[in-house]
Order: C-alpha cells, then structure tokens, then sequence
C-alpha cells in the first residue's frame, strides 16, 4: 500500500520539482540618457519602446528602463551617466554626440548605442563606421553633410542674403566642428556665417538681439536636442524678426518654421531598438557597423513663407517632399 502511494505521487513531485528548478526568466535593464527635457522627444521614445516590444521585450516582463534626462544643461551629463552605469544595466542607449561621449567615459563594458550621432568617428566614439571596435556603435545622422545642404537651400531661398546666423549647442564639440564645415562652405559662396548660442532661453534673446544688431539677413539652426527644447521660442523669435530660417529637425516646421531638411529620426530610434535587441541576443558592438540614416528629407511651410513675405522658388517648391499649406 505505502509503495502504491509513493509511486501515485511520484509524477506529482518530479513535476513540483521541475518547476522548481526552472531558472527564472531574464529581465533585462536598458538604460537611456537623454540630453533634453522629458517631453521633448516622448515621441520617439515612444517608437523605440514598441520597437522592441515587437521584437518580444515586453516592458515590465522583459525590459526595464532607467531613463535620466539632462533638460539642456549638458553639463549634467557626466553625472548622470555615472549614474547610469553604478546602476550595472545590460545597455545604454544615448542620443547624440555629447550623451554618447559621457557614457564611453564612464564604462568601457557596458555595450552603448546612439540613436543619431553627426560625426561619431570624427568626435572618437567609435574607430570607424565600419568595424567601431570598441563597446559603442549605433545611428549617425551625417549632420555636416545635412547642414552644408541646409546653407544651400537657404541662399536659394533668400539669394541676396551674405550675412548669416548659425544657431546651436555652442558649448558642444560637434556643433564647433559643423560650424567650422558651414563656414568653409560659406566662403565658397562669398557668405559670411557666424555661430551663435541657443542652448538656453536667455541665450537665444541675446543672440537674436546681436542678429539684429549685426544685420543678419538668415539663419540656420543646428540639430541639437537642446535647441529642440525651444523650438517654439526659436520660431516665433525668427518670425519676429522676419528672417528665413533652414532648420535641422523637421520639428520646427511643425512649430511653424519656415524650412528642414534633415533626416527623419524615427529611422535612427527604430534601428537603434534593433541594435539594443542584436546586442542583448550576444551580438558585440564592435562588430556592429554604425548605420547611417539616409533619405534626407525637405519640408516647407507656405504659410510661414506667406506671412515673412517670401516666394518660394518654383524649382524649390517642387523639390520638397512635403509642403505644408
């Protein structure tokens, strides 16, 4: 009788026992580090985040992010991520050059992804685009090429304009290096083009101020995520102004800018959801080459044009690949 019983619940505890001994499931730890304000690019975070849901990391069973925001001050940045990294995550994900830069800084284990750098080479975060070699690869975003073409578009809009603004991070390293690519370009246009500091509100009523002052007749607006966080400050003090602005994000026209033409970031948030997802299947950031986002795009807002009194060539107009009435 005791043997009938034993082997009755035989079945019972080898399966009590299987499910004990079944390891628990991984939950993975992505950090993020974000150089502008909470809500600033919720969008795109947004779209990283389902990303990698389709991609079967589920947020809360399998993924759990710790996100730090600078809010413009980039000078917070080398704390944060510090911060980031005393948290031991599987992955840091940065956006930008100057997030990007504070991170490698502070781990060279931790695997790290950019979503949109403009130079990562030029600014040492990887030892090239095709093999990065190190514990960081991710997006770039080309930001010189993109805003050499941006000074182009903008003499075409305003062929009689010689003296021109470049609004941007100025205390970054990159925004310096683009500048320095524009101004080059410039010359070569019998253009003369000075950087000014946008980083926070204060800043840009001084540098429109000295805009005025100096007689500049456009601007173009770089791509830093500091400067997004102002976007609609910087639209209405251009339209104050009534001067022609090319802008860096598609954001601006959005505000009511009168002219982007960049890449789209959706691109770089979606790839980089898809490096996060390569690397924590055991992929190595050194073997992934950095992707460029590519398919730059034109938009115009016409109704901007209308209320600065500016025509839009016709051979402008049907170049854009959107056009906002």
């Amino acid at each position: 009788m005791k043997r009938r019983s034993f082997l009755l619940a035989a079945p019972a505890l080898l399966v009590a026992v299987g499910v004990r001994a079944q390891p628990a499931k991984r939950v993975y730890r992505v950090a993020i580090l974000d150089d502008a304000m909470e809500g600033t690019l919720a969008e795109h975070w947004k779209l990283f985040r389902n990303r990698l849901r389709e991609l079967g990391l589920v947020e809360g069973t399998d993924v759990v992010y710790e996100v730090r925001y600078a809010r413009g001050d980039t000078e917070r940045l080398p704390a944060l991520a510090a911060e980031l990294v005393a948290l031991k995550p599987d992955i840091i994900v940065s956006v930008g050059t100057a997030p990007t830069g504070a991170v490698a800084k502070a781990t060279s284990s931790i695997p790290i992804v950019f979503t949109g750098s403009g130079d990562p080479v030029g600014m040492g975060l990887v030892a090239s685009l095709a093999r990065p070699g190190g514990n960081v690869t991710g997006i770039s975003t080309m930001t010189g090429q993109l805003a050499g073409k941006q000074l182009e578009l903008l003499r075409e809009l305003s062929p009689a304009a010689t003296r021109l603004a470049y609004l941007t991070d100025a205390s970054s390293k990159l925004s310096v290096v683009v500048f320095r690519q524009v101004q080059e370009h410039a010359r070569t246009m019998n253009v003369t083009i000075r950087m000014f500091d946008g980083r926070k509100q204060i800043d840009l009523e001084r540098s429109f101020e000295r805009m005025r002052r100096e007689g500049v007749q456009g601007v173009i607006v770089g791509a830093p995520g500091v400067l997004l966080d102002h976007r609609d400050q910087i639209v209405q003090l251009a339209a104050r102004e009534k001067l022609p602005v090319a802008y860096g994000r598609r954001d601006y026209v959005d505000a009511g800018g009168l002219l982007s033409y960049s890449v789209d970031p959706k691109f770089a948030y979606l790839r980089g959801a898809d490096y996060v997802h390569r690397i924590l299947n055991g992929a190595k950031p050194a073997d992934l080459p950095v992707e460029h986002a590519s398919n730059p795009r034109m938009v115009l807002n016409l109704k901007t044009a209308r209320a600065l009194g500016i025509t839009i060539p016709a051979s402008l107009r049907t170049r854009a690949d959107e056009v906002i009435e």
